[in-house]
């Protein structure tokens, strides 16, 4: 079947696809307001009337009605003969005291500081350039640490963006045969609390800069690991810890350019013992993008996840936003191998879709 076979075999889905696509900027919008104004909070466990809730959230009935039917129209409410609210298991994540909460993610990822420099996307993939650069006139993380609100927003999106991966990861990989990790860039420690937790053995350190860290002695105590790990401040990019036998690194290599990874990982090699492994939790595109068929919604046949689009998004938004990149086999075989290291395997990280196990040892 050829390409136009395809397009003209169902035009109003066509449509639909592009219209959605368009109107996505909205309907993030629409999540935006509905956890600034405390929606899923103030709606609980318990239907509830707009008015009711208008009334908590301290805005006028009609327009509260007017996004609460939105949100019932995204899947995130749903709507009663009596009129009531109530939230979706989906809706339930955008409140705070959810134990799997999504609502600072939804926060940061809708604010103007993210989006802005996604207004000038063409231009980036004209130059090759960071627009967050020319729009804010700092970078990404620079402009972090000068505001500690969103710094502190930011660390916690990141917790909860990690939870999947905090719960697959323990028990997707043999942490048993080392002794001590360090989590690079490890924020507020979600990861390697919970592969802790599971290793009782293991002892830890958390590394980060002191702003990464700001949430990470929370982490620890809720977890009681303060005798079993240690948080060091520090700049991954002049050195890293010695004295671990693993050096776990989840989403940070996608924030840089290659360049830029290969100084992280060289460190991470200068410190390696013998028999160490370095451990890079991140998504592994394919090397060719084919369409997306329904029996392989959840990974494709080399475990790449099919997941709408969203990793070739969040490959985008690493161009705009802070100059990485998100990275085929061959680009972590190529900024390894320049590191020193090289690629013992790739494997998907099991019920943490997108991401995938790339392990690493000493040429």
């Amino acid at each position: 079947m050829t390409t136009t076979d395809v397009r003209a075999a169902d035009p109003a889905a066509d449509r639909r696809l592009i219209v959605g696509m368009a109107f996505g900027g909205m309907a993030a919008q629409t999540l935006r307001a509905a956890v600034r104004l405390r929606v899923p909070e103030l709606i609980g466990e318990t239907p509830r009337r707009a008015a009711d809730i208008a009334a908590e959230a301290g805005t006028e009935p009609q327009t509260m009605t007017r996004l609460l039917r939105a949100l019932a129209a995204l899947g995130v409410l749903v709507q009663d003969a009596s009129g009531s609210f109530s939230a979706t298991p989906a809706g339930a994540l955008l409140d705070p005291r959810h134990p799997h909460s999504l609502a600072s993610f939804v926060r940061v990822f809708t604010d103007p500081v993210a989006l802005r420099a996604w207004e000038h996307l063409d231009d980036s993939v004209r130059t090759g350039e960071i627009a967050f650069d020319a729009v804010f006139g700092t970078d990404f993380f620079r402009h972090l640490a000068q505001h500690p609100e969103l710094s502190q927003a930011f660390n916690s999106a990141m917790s909860q963006a990690a939870g999947a991966a905090a719960g697959a990861l323990p028990h997707a990989y043999d942490f048993g045969r080392f002794g001590s990790v360090t989590d690079v860039g490890g924020g507020a420690g979600t990861v390697l609390a919970g592969v802790l937790d599971a290793h009782p053995r293991l002892t830890g350190v958390v590394y980060d800069t002191a702003e990464g860290l700001a949430q990470a002695p929370t982490t620890l105590d809720r977890h009681r690991l303060g005798d079993r790990c240690t948080l060091r401040a520090g700049d991954f990019f002049r050195s890293v810890p010695e004295g671990s036998d693993l050096y776990l690194i989840k989403s940070v290599l996608h924030d840089w350019s290659d360049d830029q990874a290969v100084t992280i990982l060289r460190h991470c090699r200068e410190v390696l013992p013998a028999g160490g492994r370095v451990l890079v939790v991140e998504p592994v595109l394919p090397d060719i993008v084919g369409p997306v068929r329904p029996e392989t919604a959840a990974t494709d046949a080399e475990g790449h996840a099919a997941d709408g689009g969203i990793t070739y998004l969040s490959d985008l938004n690493m161009l705009v936003n802070v100059g990485g990149r998100e990275r085929t086999r061959k680009d972590f075989d190529a900024v390894c191998h320049r590191a020193g290291l090289r690629v013992l395997s790739v494997a998907p990280l099991t019920g943490a879709a997108p991401y995938c196990l790339v392990e690493a040892a000493a040429q």
